[in-house]
């Protein structure tokens, strides 16, 4: 089955459209299977290759799996705790999503004055850099 191109009016009657079908895709000359530039491995030598660069990304990923323990080692030698990390964090996220509200509140303050937020920070006596 041909593929048929979109419908348009012809020149004949006025008002009558007619079909004007195109022919798609490739010349007969070109149809013929691509063949990539590239070349490609035999089968025996690209498994090879894989396998080695598996073996390598193994290697490489033990290494730094070791380099992260060493520094994990370090930090608790060191005095670090990961419960009190977790515990800094969780209070990070509580500080920052009241700053944020407090951010909301001036702002719909400067609105209502028809100021900007900057110009209320010294009536609240808060730095710029807060």
């Amino acid at each position: 089955m041909e593929p048929r191109a979109l419908q348009r009016p012809s020149g004949g009657e006025p008002g009558t459209p007619g079909l004007r079908r195109a022919r798609l895709g490739l010349p007969k000359r070109h149809s013929a299977a691509f063949r990539s530039p590239v070349p490609t491995p035999k089968s025996g030598q690209a498994d090879e290759t894989s396998e080695d660069s598996l073996q390598l990304e193994i290697q490489e990923l033990k290494q730094k799996r070791d380099t992260l323990d060493q520094e994990i080692s370090q930090l608790m030698a060191e005095g670090y705790v990961v419960s009190e990390l977790e515990d800094h964090i969780s209070l990070l996220h509580e500080y920052n999503d009241i700053k944020d509200v407090g951010q909301m509140l001036m702002g719909k303050l400067a609105s209502i004055r028809g100021v900007t937020t900057k110009e209320l920070y010294p009536e609240f006596d808060l730095d710029m850099n807060d």
